[in-house]
């Protein structure tokens, strides 16, 4: 009975012991967004996730004091959106770059879609199609033209063209808003 008590005591001290002070947050936001266009109604979900922890730690943490100064540390942030669309497939996207991109004047939107991304131009008719093939690579697509996109560091859309007459790529920029 006493090696019973005292192994209970023992496991209930070394949990206590294991448990980490940590400031934690998370953020979920859901948005619907319904989109209109020559081939119908499509709806697509987003599911904004976030999540913050900061560990807790304190200046002077044995000092006898009883009110103690924290101690600033850094916070990691985990951040995932998840995309259902219409067809109900879902897919995360490690990171969201849906904005408003302009050039030359012309303004355009580039927002998330189940597959990838869909370029609308300012009366919302769809300019081209964005596809995903790697970390920051993707293939446009708009009427008969294929080209490699990418963003820059400053979140611009890069598309690079490749010009069979000349035998070389043309560059166009277009900066984010």
């Amino acid at each position: 009975m006493k090696r019973l008590f005292l192994s209970l005591a023992a496991i209930a001290f070394a949990s206590g012991a294991a448990a980490q002070n940590t400031n934690v947050t998370d953020i979920s936001k859901t948005t619907v967004t319904t989109v209109k266009d020559s081939d119908g109604e499509r709806k697509v979900v987003t599911k904004e996730d976030i999540k913050e922890k900061q560990n807790i730690e304190f200046q002077n943490a044995e000092s006898g004091e009883l009110n103690k100064d924290m101690k600033a540390t850094p916070v990691q942030v985990t951040e995932t959106v998840t995309v259902t669309g219409p067809d109900g497939k879902t897919r995360v996207v490690d990171v969201d770059r849906s904005a408003y991109y302009s050039i030359g004047g012309a303004k355009y939107k580039v927002s998330v879609d189940n597959i990838g991304y869909t370029m609308t131009d300012a009366t919302g008719k769809r300019a081209g199609l964005l596809r995903q093939m790697g970390n920051n690579t993707y293939i446009y697509r708009t009427g008969n033209q294929t080209s490699y996109a990418s963003f820059d560091n400053n979140g611009n859309l890069v598309i690079q063209t490749y010009d069979d007459k000349t035998d070389s790529f043309t560059k166009t920029v277009y900066t984010k808003n």
